[in-house]
This record gives structure tokens, C-alpha cells and sequence, in this order.
């Protein structure tokens, strides 16, 4: 085996692959994106451009990925081929959110390579713990992420703005079916060029192994058809419902996702109007998505899952505190009749779950050291999946997200770590993911990847079906549900792979100059310098995916990112900040504490503050307008929260920059919100004694009426306020402490 031979390689470890050296040396050239087939070595060619880059410019490279097993995958794949001079724990360092922003910025100044999720270095960037000045390597792995509000655009813009020689890489083996979303994300990272090979190339050919694709028809048993015609009814009577509203409708066949969108931006239009036809289409609307739903369930997931569905459903409808919609759907006949043939069902009625297990089986009786990977779309098919491999014997585990929805609890990334190591250990042979499986884990001898239904994502498609036939003859199974959409899913994301591929064509090797081109920006100093000089703003760590944050940081604000007990924005000690977008509000309103989360920002701090961002209050959401009023009415003037209206988030980011500057301009007296100019002696007395926590002017003068005078309120015992009508144990313990309380 021809090897790869670089100072910063460790000698004899490296394939020589003509088309990776190839492709390297373009990106060396200029900011790249990299498009290649899952398994012909992305990272290597990482590798081979970060060795160059650390040996003739130096500085440090930053590799990124959307999660923190493939960051980890990437760390071990560096430390196994990269040779630096005085390479120690230290050179190559992994940053995750679980080590404290402290410990970060110090191994920042050691490191040479840093491997890490992109929130987090957004986070310390934003924090200002360390810049990015001279980074001499920016890399964007699954870079087909950088859309929107994905922490990879705002590096990539802060990256070439300050380093003194930027280079960016981008890698994805799916960049997209859509042309102009592959510009947007080259325009995005300032990509210049993009270098793409397929299996077809020459060059690669020699090191592509066949995988075989297999798709098994499976019918729908008898007791689902039923129950998908109930589904099918009731999706008719709402459509019919649209209709007689006035809004255009399509025909139940015609019901694909972008005919919902169109049918939703109607509705979204009537509301704006102020029509009334536009609150109560919303409702139905929202009853169509979820019957969808459930009619996807039953098509091609199975009758256990589409039961749990909809009896919660049913049990959200009638509980009397659901929305509008489930409350409608439990009380419709035809679902009445639906939830009792779901009922009547025992075990799982749907074949694909056995077909599973048997295609299981069978690889793993002709070839006991397999590693399969089955690919489910919800959570809990998943868990079924694993419940049911495991009660025959063979051992799986589950590889889902962090987030805990409903009763599925999600996976920390470290046990989603130690659950990849044991699975290419060979610990079980059977890992069943959900999407999180799809982008980059390497496990070289997998070789059956199963598909518990079609998806209609191209990318998705492309990451699945790369998971095997990585190092060796790989198969595929998909299991599509006969007349279902899961035939529509497999023919729309084929059509949409082989577009995909097509546009590459287009936009490959020779294309100079694309839209998104960006010259290399020399260093600009200047933002961090500002940054330093400019208001300082407290920031709740859980903002720092808004815009705001970021257009606050280019602006020069000094940011301190933690956890705030209460509001978004903290400036100095008397303003503290609540951001709510309309939809927000008017949801918090409705379905949450949106009081007890208000009353808690005006107890916090002296000049508490409301930002209401975008949108129209009143069409926000079907709720009469008076109610909104009232909301604003009380929190301006019981509760004394400024209410403040911004545009945007860039307005958002304006305002604040406002207050930061309003309040960084001198010494001001620290004053209760409540004082006024013209109180008389007793109303004096009342404000003082109320602005004790949980008080309030009401019982300011039950205790003032009970005890006399300001000091008697102040000296007065625990026991002896306990006394007092209205002042509960937590009230009196309130008082007495702040009362008793060293001031420091």
C-alpha cells in the first residue's frame, strides 16, 4: 500500500488515494466545499489539508461538527494520523458545553487542532474568550447545515472578517437537491470553488464497494386500511370545511407537505386581514396536521404506535385544558370509532416488524459478525424496534437525540459515545437510530443498513444508505408500504439524489467565482478592539441561537454569556430584559405562566423590561384581541414593566444597544421602581413597605395597619408577622430576612 509522506503525517499510516491528495491541493488553493460520497474519506482530506496548513502558515485549526459523537470520531482519526512536533493531550483538544468556558479559553492557547460542536465555539466567541485571528483553517464538516440561523454562518462570516489568513473547508456528502440551496451555503461560507467526485469517477472507482439495495413491497393488513379510511374521512370533512370557508383547497390525493404550506400561507394571509374565516381555518388546519400524522403512522410505522397516537389524542381532547383542535377530534364520531378500533387491536398488526426480523436474522445467521444499522423515523418506533429484536435475542441498542420527549427520554451525547464504541466492538450487533444516525459515523463493517420506511429527504437518503459498504460489500434493505406514501417517499428522494447529482455536475471542479465567492478579508482588528471598548450586556446563555446575540456582538457590545435566574438581557444592575417574539407572547399567554414568569422579571430588578419582537399580537394566534390588551394593560401597569415593540431581530439588537449605552452613561442613582414624585407621608410609607418581595401595596397596609409604623413592620418576628391576616410563612420569612440581612 502506497502511503502518504508530510513531516506532519505519521510516516506509513496513510493511504496515498489519488483523488483525496487531488483534491487537497485544489482546497489548499482557495475556501472549498468538498462533496463526496459517504466512506471515500472526507476527513482524510481534512487531515492532508490541516497538515499543510499547520506546517506552512502555523496558527491553529478549527474542525467543527454538527454533534459530539462525530466530533469525538474526528478527534480519534487525527490523533491516529496527525504527527505534529511536541504533539501531547494538550495539541489536539476537544471542546464540548459540559467543559467550563474558563478551561476552554486556556486550552484554546495550547492548542494547535480543536475539535468541536459549532454552538460552542459561537458561544465563546460571542464571550469573547478567545477570536479566531489566527486560525489558519476553518473546517465545516456536514457543511449543508450552514443555512439560516445555524451557528456555522455567523463563524464563517466572524472567521474570514478577523483571521490574518483564512481558509475555509467545507465537507458534506449531500449538499442538496436544489441548486440555489447550494449556493446559499457556499455564499454563506464564503466558498469559492467546489471540488465533488462520484462513484462513477474514475479516480474513485477502484475504491467503491457495491452495495446492494433491496426494496421489500410489504401490503397494509386489513385493520389499518380500515383505519386509514377513518383517517381518509375525517381529512375530507376538513377539507370540505376550508373549502366552504372560502380558501382553495387540494384534492386528499394531492395532500403532499408543500400543498399544506400553500394551504397554511392562505390561511396565515386571511389573519393578517383580520378575517375572521382566517381563526377559526387555523384550528382546522391544525387538525389536518395532525390527522396527516396519524395517517403516516398507520401507513408505514404500525398499528402499536398509531394507537398510543391516538389515544393521546383523545386524551389531550378531552381533558378540557388541549387546544381547540384535539378537543374538536375527540369529539367527531369517526374518530370516536377510530380510537375503539385501535383499542380492539392486541400486538403489533403492521408485517414490517416481523420482515425486520427476519432480514435481521438472516444476515446475522450467514455472517455472525455483522454490525446492522436500522434507521426508524420517531422515537418510539424506534424503542419498539429494539424491544422487540431484544425478546428474540438479538442484542441492540437504541441511538437517539437529547432531547426527552413525552415518555421517550433522549441520549446525552457521552452515552451516545459509549453506545458507538460498543457497537464497533462488537458489544451488540444491532443499533436501530433515528435521524441523529445519519451524518458521519464511521463503523466500517457495517454491512446491512434497513430502512423502516422511505424517506423523502435526498440528504437523508444519501447519509442513510453511506452507513455500509463503507470497507467492504454492504446491502440495503427499504421496507415501503404498498399504495402509501411510503412509495411516494422512496420515488421522490430518488428523483431528487439523482438532481442533486446532476447540479453538482454543474457547479464542480471548474466553477470559479460562485455567487457566494468572498475575498479573503485582510485581518480586522478592529471588531475585537470595539467589541472590548463598547456597553456590556449580560446574556442567558439559552439565547445565543437568536440573531440578536450576533448582531449585538458585531456591534461591539461586550457580552458575558451565563445563566440568567430570570430575563434575556441584563444591563448593569438596574435593567433587565424579557425577549418574546409575538407568537411567543401570545403562546405564553395562552399555555404558559406568562405572568409568573413576568412577575419574576419585576421583582429582579429595578427597571424591569418587555421587548415584543415581530409580527402582529393580534393575529399571533386565535385569541380575542381584548385579551391581549388586558396582558399588556396589567403587565405595564400592575406589574411596571416597560413594554417595548421592536421590527426584527436586528431592531431587537438596536434597542438593547440603546439601553446599554443610556446606562453606561454615568453614575445614576439606584432607585425603587416604584418611587414617585408627590406621594404623601402614608402613601411613602405604603410604597416602602410593599416593595418587599411578594408583597404588594394590599398587605403593605394590612401590616401597616396591624402594626403601626415602618420600624414596627421592619423589627417585627417571624411569629409576630405570621399573626398578621394574609401574610403567609413564606411572606413573613421574606420579610424578616431582608430585614435582618447585612447589606454587602
Amino acid at each position: 500500500m502506497n502511503t502518504i509522506t508530510h513531516p506532519f503525517i505519521a510516516p506509513g499510516s496513510l493511504e496515498l488515494r489519488t483523488y483525496q491528495l487531488s483534491i487537497a491541493m485544489k482546497a489548499l488553493e482557495g475556501h472549498t466545499m468538498v462533496v463526496l460520497p459517504t466512506g471515500l474519506g472526507k476527513t482524510a482530506i481534512a487531515l492532508l489539508v490541516a497538515a499543510s496548513r499547520l506546517y506552512n502558515q502555523g496558527g491553529r485549526v478549527v474542525m467543527m461538527a454538527p454533534t459530539k459523537p462525530l466530533v469525538e470520531q474526528h478527534l480519534r482519526f487525527f490523533r491516529q494520523f496527525l504527527s505534529l512536533p511536541s504533539q501531547d493531550d494538550d495539541t489536539l483538544v476537544m471542546f464540548t458545553g459540559e467543559t467550563p468556558s474558563g478551561d476552554r479559553a486556556a486550552s484554546w492557547k495550547r492548542a494547535r487542532v480543536v475539535f468541536a460542536t459549532p454552538q460552542v465555539i459561537k458561544n465563546d466567541i460571542l464571550a469573547g474568550s478567545y477570536d479566531l485571528r489566527d486560525v489558519s483553517l476553518m473546517i465545516f464538516d456536514e457543511c449543508h447545515r450552514a443555512v439560516g440561523n445555524y451557528a456555522y454562518v455567523f463563524l464563517a462570516q466572524r472567521y474570514l472578517e478577523t483571521a490574518a489568513s483564512p481558509l475555509v473547508l467545507a465537507m458534506t456528502a449531500s449538499p442538496g437537491g436544489q441548486l440555489e440551496k447550494v449556493e446559499d451555503v457556499c455564499k454563506n461560507l464564503g466558498v469559492a470553488r467546489v471540488e465533488s467526485r462520484t462513484e462513477h469517477d474514475r479516480d474513485v472507482a477502484p475504491y467503491i464497494h457495491e452495495r446492494e439495495i433491496e426494496v421489500v413491497e410489504v401490503d397494509l393488513p386489513p385493520e389499518l386500511k380500515q383505519a386509514a379510511s377513518d383517517l381518509n374521512i375525517l381529512v375530507d370533512s376538513r377539507l370540505s370545511q376550508l373549502k366552504q370557508l372560502g380558501f382553495r383547497v387540494p384534492p386528499r390525493q394531492q395532500l403532499s407537505m408543500k400543498a399544506l404550506q400553500e394551504l397554511n400561507a392562505q390561511v396565515q394571509e386571511q389573519i393578517q386581514a383580520r378575517e375572521s374565516s382566517g381563526y377559526a381555518a387555523a384550528s382546522i388546519y391544525a387538525e389536518l396536521m395532525k390527522l396527516r400524522h396519524a395517517l403516516s403512522l398507520a401507513e408505514s410505522q404500525g398499528s402499536r404506535v398509531l394507537a398510543s397516537y391516538i389515544t393521546r389524542l383523545f386524551s389531550e381532547g378531552s381533558g378540557g385544558s388541549g387546544p381547540k383542535a384535539t378537543a374538536r377530534l375527540a369529539r367527531d364520531p369517526v374518530f370516536i370509532r377510530l380510537l375503539e378500533r385501535c383499542m380492539s387491536w392486541k400486538g403489533e398488526l403492521h408485517p414490517k416488524m416481523e420482515i425486520l426480523s427476519r432480514v435481521v436474522k438472516d444476515q446475522l445467521e450467514s455472517s455472525p459478525e455483522s454490525r446492522i444499522i436500522v434507521f426508524a423515523t420517531f422515537r418510539d418506533m424506534v424503542q419498539q424496534i429494539v424491544d422487540h429484536l431484544n425478546s428474540e435475542g438479538i442484542a441492540c441498542q437504541r441511538f437517539v437525540g437529547q432531547a426527552t420527549k413525552d415518555s421517550e427520554k433522549g441520549l446525552s451525547q457521552k452515552r451516545q459515545i459509549e453506545a458507538l464504541q460498543k457497537f464497533r466492538a462488537g458489544d451488540f450487533r444491532v443499533l436501530v437510530a433515528t435521524s441523529v444516525g445519519e451524518e458521519g459515523l464511521d463503523v466500517p463493517s457495517t454491512d446491512l443498513v434497513v430502512f423502516y420506511e422511505a424517506v423523502p429527504s435526498e440528504i437523508r437518503s444519501i447519509q442513510r444508505k453511506g452507513r455500509t459498504g463503507r470497507s467492504g460489500k454492504g446491502r440495503i434493505v427499504v421496507l415501503v408500504t404498498k399504495g402509501t406514501s411510503d412509495e411516494v417517499f422512496r420515488y421522490v428522494s430518488q428523483n431528487r439524489e439523482r438532481s442533486m447529482l446532476s447540479g453538482i455536475k454543474h457547479i464542480s471542479p471548474q466553477s470559479q467565482g460562485l455567487p457566494g465567492q468572498r475575498a479573503q478579508a485582510p485581518v480586522q482588528s478592529s471588531i475585537g478592539e470595539f467589541a472590548a471598548q463598547g456597553p456590556q450586556v449580560r446574556v442567558d446563555d439559552r439565547e445565543t441561537s437568536s440573531k440578536v446575540v450576533e448582531i449585538l456582538s458585531n456591534m461591539g457590545v461586550s457580552l458575558t454569556l451565563g445563566r440568567l435566574p430570570s430575563g434575556d438581557y441584563a444591563i448593569g444592575d438596574r435593567v433587565l430584559i424579557e425577549r418574546k417574539t409575538a407568537r411567543d407572547f401570545v403562546d405564553t399567554l395562552v399555555e404558559r405562566d406568562l405572568f409568573g414568569q413576568l412577575k419574576a422579571l419585576a421583582e429582579s430588578a429595578p427597571r424591569p423590561v418587555l421587548i415584543i419582537e415581530g409580527g402582529d399580537l393580534y393575529s399571533a394566534r386565535d385569541i380575542h384581541p381584548n385579551a391581549v390588551r388586558g396582558a399588556l394593560a396589567a403587565i405595564a401597569v400592575d406589574l411596571g414593566i416597560s413594554v417595548l415593540f421592536t421590527k426584527d431581530e436586528e431592531d431587537t439588537a438596536q434597542m438593547i444597544l440603546v439601553l446599554a449605552r443610556r446606562e453606561e452613561g454615568g453614575e445614576r442613582e439606584r432607585t425603587l421602581p416604584m418611587k414617585r414624585h408627590g406621594h404623601s407621608r402614608k402613601e411613602q410609607q405604603e410604597l416602602v413597605i410593599a416593595s418587599f418581595p411578594d408583597i404588594g401595596l394590599k398587605n403593605a397596609r394590612i401590616l401597616l395597619d396591624h402594626f403601626g409604623s415602618v420600624r414596627a413592620v421592619v423589627n417585627a418576628t417571624e411569629e409576630e408577622l405570621l399573626a398578621v391576616r394574609g401574610i403567609g410563612e413564606q411572606r413573613a420569612k421574606k420579610i424578616h430576612e431582608l430585614a435582618s440581612r447585612q447589606y454587602l
